[in-house]
């Protein structure tokens, strides 16, 4: 199963509605197929410059390890010089903190992985899962 545009315009959708449910900073959801590409994109109104940037670093950061922003972020503080060194071979690109989710089929594969940024990082992520679930996937680590 790949990831598909109809499916990631659901997940974007319901993330921004669970963040007007928690009543949030303004959000951009990013939302990239399991080769790391951009499937889709949406900044709500009022969000800074660097936030499309940011969700895709979240989102991208997840496929590259294999493994959600926030074990990313964890991972860092305890081996700061191996994340460091990932980021540099990503160019700089890895954002090692929550909002950034994998998305799983039934079946437990990967077919992509979404990015959220704009409000605290554990509000961005529950706002990820939410999306991932309500398209009918596996938000990993959920």
């Amino acid at each position: 199963m790949s990831l598909t545009l109809a499916a990631a315009q659901t997940i974007m959708t319901a993330a921004l509605a669970k963040g007007r449910e928690m009543n949030l900073n303004p959000l951009t959801v990013a939302v990239l197929d399991a080769g790391g590409h951009l499937q889709a994109l949406l900044r709500e109104d009022g969000t800074s410059t660097l936030r499309a940037d940011i969700a895709q670093g979240k989102a991208g950061g997840a496929l590259a390890l294999g493994i959600n922003s926030r074990a990313i972020g964890e991972r860092a503080e305890n081996q700061a010089y191996f994340v460091q060194a990932c980021n540099a071979l990503a160019g700089g690109r890895l954002v090692p903190v929550a909002g950034g989710v994998l998305i799983k089929d039934a079946g437990g594969t990967t077919i992509g992985a979404v990015g959220i940024t704009g409000d605290s990082s554990d509000n961005d992520e529950a706002c990820a899962i939410a999306g991932i679930q309500a398209a009918g996937l596996v938000a990993f680590g959920a």
